[in-house]
């Protein structure tokens, strides 16, 4: 299958571009691409018409990879050469740059799936999940100012999820990927370049968590006994984290997931490989996609094997220089949890006011 990428806008195809790079992944919000074209003829630049704020796909070979809009188009002149530039997002720019809209303010009775479907469709994006929708939230309140993505990325961590964009421009709420592609990066195969950060300065052997109180009368605002702990045997000298969980409902079981949240994205965030390979397909021709598996055998980098990792990041490019090319961001999955959270940290009772306020 040729790589190449086609700008659709409007019902105008326009290819040839001589420098891309499109970048989709599951922690970035929206995917976005640059692209660049010199006109090999007089008048060719002329017959572009894209404009900022206007609708565009861009597809990689046969394959949609973003569904969005235009943000900016820069024409340019150079000794002998004219150039064009075009500059854009996913339609999920729209809940990262713009306020969250509900009237009233206040969503009740909704999980957040629901929560992100309502958000989203004043933004004329639709929102899928990957059937964890999440459990009821009672009751959630939009402060003014607040992105609707900023909304929707609290529910979706209170919920366990992820949330990222797919190809036609729309939300995804999921947890960390388990299909896996068909083949992966092997070292003297498909591997031009690769780097593995093999970290111990983000781990610690032991992890504490202390619940905050509400005696705020009291000498301290924290409880001075660990509620909750965590221990990452692979550090084997006295390394030890205190975090403080605002939680109070529910605060111990919230204290134990937020300690083995720690630990456990610590641990695969200290294992990152970036990937430079020559193709942006695997061998059956499928993009590489965020989100999904990838096995990956590096012998000289102390990689097993066919160790799966996910990919967390892809950015598709191709320039004159070194021609086509994905450069990809691997993690274990567990570097993915969202981080366990309660979306009101008070008690009720606080959260309700006493009984005979003015």
């Amino acid at each position: 299958m040729a790589d190449d990428l086609t700008l659709m806008l409007d019902g105008s195809n326009v290819s040839g571009w001589e420098r891309i790079r499109v970048t989709r992944g599951i922690e970035r919000l929206p995917s976005e691409f640059e692209i660049e074209m010199t006109d090999l003829f007089p008048g060719q630049l002329e017959s572009i018409s894209a404009i900022p704020g206007q609708k565009c796909q861009v597809a990689l070979g046969d394959d949609v990879a973003i569904t969005g809009y235009v943000d900016r188009v820069i024409p340019g002149v150079a000794p002998e050469r004219h150039f064009i530039r075009v500059i854009g997002r996913g339609k999920c720019q729209d809940l990262v740059d713009c306020s969250a809209v509900w009237p009233g303010g206040q969503i009740s009775g909704s999980n957040a799936l629901q929560i992100a479907q309502k958000l989203a469709k004043s933004y004329g994006i639709t929102a899928t999940s990957d059937g964890n929708d999440g459990p009821s939230i009672p009751q959630i309140n939009l402060m003014i100012g607040e992105s609707a993505f900023e909304v929707i990325e609290r529910v979706s961590r209170y919920a366990g999820l992820l949330a990222y964009d797919l190809p036609d421009g729309n939300l995804r709420l999921a947890r960390a990927g388990v299909e896996a592609h068909t083949s992966g990066f092997i070292y003297g195969e498909n591997v031009e370049e690769a780097e593995f950060e093999w970290a111990a300065d983000l781990r610690y052997s032991q992890i504490d968590v202390y619940l905050l109180t509400m005696q705020t009368m009291g000498d301290a605002g924290v409880n001075l006994v660990p509620v909750a702990t965590a221990t990452d045997a692979t550090i084997d000298r006295f390394r030890n984290l205190y975090v403080v969980s605002e939680q109070v409902q529910a605060g111990r079981n919230i204290a134990q997931e937020r300690a083995n949240w720690e630990a456990a994205r610590r641990a695969g965030r200290s294992q990152a490989v970036r990937v430079l390979t020559d193709s942006w397909r695997d061998g059956s021709g499928v993009l590489w996609t965020p989100n999904t598996l990838v096995p990956v055998t590096i012998p000289p980098l102390k990689i097993p094997k066919e160790t799966f990792m996910l990919i967390s990041e892809v950015t598709y490019t191709l320039d004159e220089e070194g021609g086509t090319h994905a450069s990809l961001l691997l993690m274990p999955p567990a570097a993915f949890t969202p981080e366990p959270t309660i979306l009101q940290p008070l008690s009720p009772d606080v959260v309700r006011g006493a009984p005979n306020a003015p």
